[in-house]
C-alpha cells in the first residue's frame, strides 16, 4: 500500500478522542452502573454515548468510510477505508474508579491499519502513530527498549483468568519466573508500557479487533514486534503477543510453537 500522510485524519482523531474522553470523565464524576453484555463483558452508558459521539463525528467528516465499533457500530465501506472504534477500552477499570482506560481509534485502509490513537484522559497521555512515521506519547517520540536478556526483562500479561484454554498455560508460571518482573495492568496500559520502553513483552490471550487496531500500529512504529499465537500478524486473530525484537524468538518458541503443536494433533 502506498504510504500517505494521514495528517488530516490524525488531527480529527485527536479532536474526537479528546471530546469522547471529556464526555466519559463527566460520567465518571456522576458515577455509572455497568450492565453485562452477552459475552459477559461490562458496558455502561459512558461506553454507549462515547461510541455515539465518535460515530457521528467520523460519519460527518468521512461519509464514505466504513465503521466497526465495540458497541454495535457497523457500516460497510464504500472506498476501502474503515474506522475501528473502542469507545471506552477498560470498562472494568472505569467502573472501579481507576484511570487505566482509554479511547481507542484506528483507520484501516485496504485491510491495513494506517493511523491510530490511544487516548488516556485520566492519565493525561495520548499515544499516536501514522504508518511509517514513528510512535509518540504527548507528541514526544517513544521506542521499545533494547533489552535482550529475559532475566532483565519485564513481562506484561493481561487476562490471566482466561489462559486455561491454551496448551502453554500449565507451564506459564514457571516460564514467567525467568523474567525480572511481571506486571498486569490491562491490555492498553500494558501495551503502552511496552512501546514506551518500560516493559519488554506483552501477552494478550483474548481480544477483539477494536482492542488491537491502534495498538498493533503503535507497537510496530515504536520498533516492536506484533504477532498472534497462530504465527500470523492480524488484529482479527483473537489474541496477540508483542515484544522487543530481541525477545521475539523466545516469545514465539513458548507461545506459537506450543499452539501449533496442539493444532497439529487435534
Amino acid at each position: 500500500m502506498k504510504l500517505m500522510s494521514f495528517e488530516l485524519e490524525m488531527e480529527i482523531m485527536r479532536r474526537i478522542s479528546a471530546q469522547a474522553g471529556a464526555l466519559i470523565l463527566r460520567y465518571a464524576e456522576q458515577g455509572v452502573t455497568a450492565e453485562e453484555k452477552s459475552d459477559e463483558s461490562p458496558v455502561t452508558i459512558a461506553d454507549k454515548e462515547s461510541e455515539k459521539l465518535i460515530v457521528n463525528a467520523l460519519s460527518s467528516a468521512f461519509p464514505e468510510d466504513g465503521l466497526l465499533g465495540e458497541e454495535g457500530a457497523n457500516k460497510p465501506s464504500k472506498n476501502g477505508r474503515k474506522w475501528i472504534i473502542d469507545p471506552l477500552d477498560g470498562t472494568r477499570d472505569f467502573v472501579r474508579g481507576n484511570g487505566l482506560w482509554a479511547v481507542l481509534l484506528a483507520l484501516e485502509v485496504d485491510g491495513e491499519v494506517t493511523a491510530g490513537i490511544a487516548h488516556f484522559p485520566a492519565l493525561r497521555k495520548t499515544y499516536t502513530a501514522i504508518k511509517g512515521g514513528g510512535a509518540f506519547c504527548n507528541d514526544l517520540p517513544i521506542r521499545v527498549s533494547a533489552t535482550t536478556d529475559l532475566s532483565k526483562a519485564v513481562l506484561c500479561a493481561n487476562s490471566l483468568q482466561k489462559v486455561n484454554q491454551f496448551s502453554w498455560a500449565k507451564n506459564l508460571v514457571e516460564w514467567m519466573g525467568q523474567f525480572w518482573a511481571v506486571r498486569s495492568q490491562g491490555g492498553g496500559p500494558d501495551c503502552m508500557m511496552l512501546i514506551s520502553g518500560q516493559s519488554d513483552a506483552w501477552l494478550e490471550p483474548t481480544s477483539q479487533p477494536w482492542d488491537l487496531a491502534p495498538l498493533k500500529l503503535l507497537i510496530e512504529e515504536a520498533g516492536g514486534k506484533f504477532f498472534n499465537m497462530d504465527g500470523g500478524s492480524s488484529i482479527y486473530a483473537g489474541n496477540c503477543l508483542a515484544c522487543t525484537p530481541a525477545l521475539e524468538a523466545e516469545m514465539r518458541r513458548f507461545f506459537v510453537k506450543q499452539s501449533e503443536s496442539v493444532t497439529t494433533h487435534t
